[in-house]
């Protein structure tokens, strides 16, 4: 485990997610899943370009082809995808980015650092064909769709710093 990755007021997941370590009871990369939680919620209130920053940010921490920079760089295009389509009607902008989004995320695990990676890889497959499938779509974690409230608002402030 890298000790940049490393944070003991991380909260544990619900269940089991590849990237939770049960026998330590720790994240294996807790920044990680601090920013996926607060990524998914930002995402799912609509807020895809704060949603973007989490995921950005935290990719930084990988290198190129590790399984964690490939879920994080596939997120980023989540949302940029999102974006493009919500905020601009650019559905050719959406799908580009929801095609390279598939390509990173079609080898992580199903659920990973909470998130129901096979629920996000089937709507974008979906929204492909119809764009207006992401309208309103929020992204499972920890089988909940939780929405923002202002610690990820607070959260992606800091990251400015």
């Amino acid at each position: 485990m890298d000790d940049h990755t490393r944070d003991p007021t991380v909260d544990p997941p619900a269940g089991n997610p590849t990237g939770w370590n049960a026998s330590a009871g720790r994240w294996e990369h807790a920044t990680l899943r601090r920013a996926t939680v607060h990524g998914v919620r930002l995402f799912n209130d609509g807020a895809y370009h704060e949603s973007h920053d989490c995921f950005e940010d935290e990719w930084y921490n990988y290198g190129n082809g590790t399984p964690e920079s490939k879920f994080l760089h596939g997120m980023v295009q989540v949302a940029a995808g999102a974006y493009k389509h919500v905020d601009f009607e650019n559905d050719r902008g959406m799908r580009s980015l929801f095609e390279t989004a598939l390509g990173y995320l079609q080898d992580v695990p199903h659920d990973y650092y909470g998130v129901d990676v096979l629920t996000v890889r089937t709507t974008l497959t979906n929204a492909l064909e119809e764009p207006t499938r992401i309208e309103g779509w929020r992204i499972p974690i920890d089988g909940n769709q939780p929405v923002a409230d202002a610690v990820d608002y607070d959260y992606v402030e800091t990251l400015d710093e």
